[in-house]
């Protein structure tokens, strides 16, 4: 099962497991398909089953990302309370994906709340992870440009 390779669901017990099972829908797409587009409604997040799906953000795909390891998961914008993506997910080869529904899902952890603790720990971790991997990038491309959080301005790390 997807869900047991998935780092977001680690530890979390079995009962939670199964629910969590009971809610999960597999999708297929074909190489070109948009999973979703930055500004759609986060309603879902994904895990990947099979297959390579990329990430971009910004219209020039400023940063990109590929999701390709089985139990990856991507698309968790509206599990953080974000209305819509930030990003475009675009199937990069056929892929079977898991879609999970983020009010069910709530649902579920609310009945367990250390397991709801433990999988919302480790998505802080792979968001944590997320922005370490986009930095260590921009830093080797030597493009790196500072942004001032709160109002997103981007500005030269001199200006700062």
């Amino acid at each position: 099962m997807i869900i047991q390779k998935a780092d977001l669901f680690r530890d979390v017990r079995g009962e939670t497991m199964t629910e969590i099972s009971k809610i999960m829908v597999e999708e297929p797409y074909e190489k070109g398909a948009m999973v979703f587009k930055a500004g759609d409604p986060a309603h879902s997040f994904y895990l990947v089953a099979e297959g390579r799906v990329r990430l971009s953000i910004g219209t020039e795909g400023e940063i990109d990302y590929t999701a390709s390891h089985a139990g990856e998961a991507f698309g968790w914008t509206g599990m953080v309370d974000r209305p819509t993506y930030v990003a475009t997910a675009e199937c990069l080869t056929p892929c079977t994906l898991v879609r999970i529904d983020k009010g069910k899902l709530n649902a579920v952890l609310e009945k367990d709340p250390q397991g709801g603790m433990l999988f919302f720990k480790r998505l802080a971790g792979a968001v944590v992870q997320r922005l370490i991997d986009n930095y260590n990038a921009f830093i080797s491309q030597g493009s790196l440009k500072g942004v001032t959080y709160g109002t997103g301005q981007v500005v030269d790390p001199g200006e700062a």
